[in-house]
């Protein structure tokens, strides 16, 4: 099956071609709670829209890229429960995700429009998330949640749309208020990094400080979603030629002096600035072009949602803690002073925080594990996110392939090793692997 979807009007995408094998089927239909309509019978419209305002607010907070992940976990679940009451057959999340018990729950036999609930919900808990965000961002989430009200009120009865948006509300304000009590507000000391051979240090040309070290340590959505999960010491610090940390590193010099203008263009693509933000952005984009090239209805396009973001949570803790007990130096540090080659530079400026395992690498194992679950192992699709910046497109056989093409880009660009994308590509898979047995959505 093909399609050629044309992107006109829809934010910063142009043209996408996608094949699919056969969509998963995720839904098995039961009874009700007595309302009119259910979330299927709806499509994606108010999901793609608020996504699309998430996306311009990532672009402008470019001090948070690391938190990211963790945003996106709240956001979809947030959106996920704001019409899951419409879904027969699924399950809550409450009960299931660590430290959130309970949730507000709909009038049974009163009748919801399921729209303006996910409409209100997501305005709500934009606001709070982004807190900081600019005051044009911020009217631009008034405009949006007061245009689809209007919309909606063209169909929807009155007190039916606002008995909708004040139960969308509640349920974003008691996912906040959850989101609270992740490790986010706790204060910490200030980072000290050890120091010795091997070991990461501020590298140029900002030396900047660490960045995020407690991330780790936060509260994962999912209990357990880490176990067996941790990738491998890497090779022991050494100086000698041939030995394992030695040729590690010396591969990504080498590679950096043979490179072709397609492995610039795929390092560049994968810096994500200006852009959506390493730290989950750049996923959550290509996640909109799922959505409208599949066209689906609210209840897939939530589900795909809450199972994206949770799994970028969840991935992006793990790497972190991870990344701050093993403490491995970057390459630029070593090629510069041990393999002499002191006006070395990567492709871009080499991201302040220890390189194994990669982040990048760690969150598009994930993404692509928890997307199979989705659209199956066969799903090749092109990434046009960056067509307006006028990079070229990166075309990927599958999802996999797209995750092992994510952590070569690293290498290419001179700021990973290759085993620290390998197993990070693989600890995001697993992860995700994690959250797929233990979390029920039916």
């Amino acid at each position: 099956m093909k399609k050629v979807i044309t992107l006109s009007g829809r934010i910063l995408f142009t043209a996408l071609l996608f094949t699919a094998c056969q969509k998963v089927d995720l839904f098995k239909h039961g009874g009700g709670n007595g309302n009119e309509n259910h979330t299927r019978d709806f499509s994606a419209e108010v999901a793609e829209k608020w996504i699309q305002l998430q996306l311009r607010i990532i672009q402008s907070a470019p001090a948070l890229p690391t938190l990211q992940g963790v945003f996106l976990g709240y956001a979809g679940t947030t959106l996920y429960e704001s019409v899951q009451p419409g879904m027969p057959g699924f399950k809550s999340l409450a009960g299931q995700l660590n430290g959130l018990n309970s949730l507000p729950k709909p009038v049974n036999g009163k009748k919801y429009h399921w729209p303006s609930s996910a409409n209100a919900a997501m305005a709500s808990i934009l606001r709070s998330l982004y807190a900081n965000a600019s005051a044009a961002l911020k009217l631009s989430i008034d405009s949006l949640e007061n245009a689809l009200n209007t919309q909606y009120l063209a169909d929807v009865k009155p007190e039916v749309l606002q008995r909708s948006a004040d139960f969308g509300k509640s349920i974003a304000v008691a996912i906040f208020e959850w989101s609270k009590t992740d490790g986010t507000y706790d204060v910490n000391p200030v980072y000290v990094p050890p120091v010795g051979p091997g070991l990461w240090a501020p590298t140029p040309p900002g030396f900047g400080p660490a960045v995020q070290p407690y991330l780790g340590g936060r509260r994962t959505f999912v209990n357990g979603s880490l176990n067996g999960t941790a990738p491998p010491a890497p090779p022991a610090y050494s100086e000698l030629p041939n030995s394992p940390f030695y040729n590690m590193v010396k591969e990504v010099y080498d590679v950096s002096q043979t490179l072709t203008p397609e492995q610039t263009a795929a390092a560049i693509y994968y810096r994500d600035a200006p852009g959506f933000q390493g730290g989950g952005g750049h996923y959550l984009a290509v996640m909109l072009q799922l959505i409208q090239a599949e066209d689906p209805q609210l209840d897939w396009a939530a589900i795909a949602y809450a199972k994206t973001g949770i799994a970028l949570g969840d991935a992006l803790i793990g790497c972190w803690q991870e990344k701050y007990i093993y403490n491995v130096m970057r390459p630029i540090k070593y090629i510069r002073e041990v393999l002499n080659h002191p006006e070395w530079n990567p492709v871009f400026a080499t991201p302040p925080h220890p390189d194994y395992p990669s982040g990048h690498s760690t969150l598009g194992g994930a993404v692509a594990r928890t997307w199979e679950s989705l659209l199956g192992t066969h799903y090749s699709f092109t990434n046009h996110i960056y067509d307006y910046l006028g990079m070229p497109p990166q075309p990927y056989a599958s999802f996999n392939d797209m995750a092992v093409k994510i952590g070569q880009s690293r290498v290419f660009a001179g700021i990973h090793y290759t085993l620290s994308c390998t197993e990070g590509n693989l600890q995001g898979r697993k992860i995700a692997e994690n959250i797929e047995n233990k979390l029920k959505f039916h």
